[in-house]
Parts: structure tokens; sequence; C-alpha cells
């Protein structure tokens, strides 16, 4: 099979999935390429609630394809940090599902995701300085927003990986399911987080991501719509809430976690 990006979509949540297996799903500079115009077009979908990014068969994803660093190890870096920075500013919550290894690359899209869970045997590394390679400084910062600045530097300075009981621990995942009960774990959580206002969602994922410039943008969006009011009238007549706002649908640049 050929390296890429495949997805798919039911029921209000997005599933993009990365497969490369011959090299347990390492990214290419195609692949790379591919993940920002794909994260615009789900987040302009106003049937996608919520994003769930894997990796195909036993692994979420092994970094960047090593031999795409020959020519251009810069452009390589480049077009990584555009694709990170995709999925962060992804304006729904995006949940990471993670087995095997989550290395090099593959820890950098998953610190972008909103939450990470993971099964049990996950092992997750930084892994620049076993290649001489300057960790992007937006990279650095969103990974130290993270875990902090302690578990960031141990990371990057020895480039050995850590197992997922010590990634909870640190706080670069939010879950860690034994083997077996991680597909059912997260479609059941992202149907939760689907159920959910996504004004909400919208704006708390800007608030905590460390955005300042839009206060009173939201402020103005939570006086107009009917969002609290739906849900104060679903909570009184014990029924599920029917939440109306959908927008906004575009992915809106955000501030570097610093």
């Amino acid at each position: 099979m050929e390296p890429q990006l495949t997805h798919s979509a039911a029921d209000g949540i997005a599933t993009v999935v990365i497969r490369h297996p011959a090299k347990r799903n390492a990214m290419t500079a195609d692949m790379w390429r591919a993940l920002p115009p794909l994260l615009a077009t789900l987040a302009t979908d106003p049937d996608v609630r919520v994003l769930v990014l894997t990796g195909a068969g036993g692994t979420f994803c092994a970094g960047a394809d090593i031999s795409t660093l020959k020519g251009s190890p810069e452009e390589a870096q480049r077009l990584a940090v555009l694709a990170e920075d995709a999925l962060a500013a992804f304006p729904k919550p995006v949940l990471a599902a993670i087995r095997g290894h989550c290395v090099g690359g593959g820890a950098q899209l998953a610190a972008a995701c909103d939450l990470r869970f993971a099964e049990e045997g996950s092992v997750f590394g930084v892994t620049p300085a076993k290649l001489g390679l300057v960790y992007a400084a937006s990279s650095t910062r969103r990974l130290a927003a993270l875990v902090g600045p302690a578990t960031t530097k141990y990371l990057l300075f020895s480039g050995e990986l850590i197992d997922a009981e010590r990634a909870l621990r640190t706080g670069f995942l939010d879950e860690v399911l034994p083997a077996g009960e991680l597909d059912k774990r997260v479609a059941e959580f992202a149907r939760v987080l689907a159920s959910r206002s996504r004004l909400t969602q919208s704006a708390a994922k800007e608030f905590a991501d460390g955005r300042t410039d839009r206060d009173a943008y939201w402020a103005g969006q939570a006086r107009e719509s009917d969002e609290a009011a739906e849900g104060v009238a679903a909570f009184l007549e014990r029924r599920p809430p029917a939440f109306s706002w959908t927008g906004p649908t575009a992915p809106t640049s955000a501030p570097t976690p610093r």
C-alpha cells in the first residue's frame, strides 16, 4: 500500500488514519503536505463535530520517514510544523487514538491534538537528538505547555522512549486503556463530545490554547446563540439537548503555546 492518509465520517465523527505499514506509519513529505488541506475540508463540513486521528494497524506513527530528510531536513521540518499547526488550529475537538509507537513526528502530531487516549504497551518519544536536528521552536513550546519544561528536556535531551504509564503521569496522555479496549473507549468518548455544545467546545479550545484576542467575540456568540436556553430547557425537561450553534467551521490561527 502506498503511504497515504485516509479518512471517513459517520455520526458526526471524522476519522483520519495514517497509513504507511512498511515503516510503522512514518509520515512522508507527501503525507505532511496532504494533512492541512484534508483538515480544512473536514473543518468546513457542518456534519463533522469531532475528529479522531489514529494509525493503521498496531502503531500510531513512528515519526517522519527518514528518507525524506536526505535532501533538506529544514524543508521536511517545515512541512511537519505546518501539518502540526493545522491540526492544533482545527476548530473542533481532536482526539488521538494511539497504539504502539508514537515517536518523533508522531508525538508531534499527538501533542497537537486536544486529547490523547492510548493502549497499554504504547511508547512515546521525541528523537531529534538522535539525528542532530533542532526541534522546531513552536513544537518545543507546545510540548512544554503540555508536559512541562522538565519532561520536555528529558525527552528532547535524551531521545529516549517512555511507556504509556509514564506518559500518563506527565500529562502527555489523558487515558490509558487495556489491550483491546481503545477503539471502544474512543468511539464512546467521541460520541459524548459530538453530543455537546459546539459553542462551549470551540470557545474552551481557544481559551485553553492561550488565545487572548477573542474574549469579546465569544461573549457575543454566547449572547446571540440559543445554546444556553436550549441546555437549560433540556435539563429541566429531562431530554437530550439539541444544540444548534455550528460556527465558526473554518480553522482560526492561534498563538503558539508559550
